[in-house]
């Protein structure tokens, strides 16, 4: 079976936007909570940090990350096109 590897990139493209807007407000929501978090993912100490986030950031990070998933999932759907 091959995958439209044009669709497959714009299903990650919109998953990734909609997951980033759901941790833009979740930070918004939950600023310690998140920040503890992401310290236990990335395995550090976040505490005595803090979230800068703006409407201009979150916009960017949505376009950038949107963009690079759109990629990647086009690029993964190209290559297993190939190997089948």
């Amino acid at each position: 079976m091959k995958l439209n590897a044009a669709k497959f990139g714009l299903a990650a493209a919109i998953s990734f936007g909609v997951a980033w807007i759901i941790c833009a407000l979740l930070v918004m929501l939950m600023p310690g909570m998140m920040m503890s978090m992401s310290g236990h993912m990335v395995h550090m100490e976040l505490a005595g940090m803090g979230w800068h986030l703006t409407l201009a950031g979150v916009l960017i990070g949505l376009v950038a990350w949107s963009v690079s998933a759109g990629f990647v999932g086009w690029l993964l759907a190209w290559i297993y096109n190939r190997l089948i």
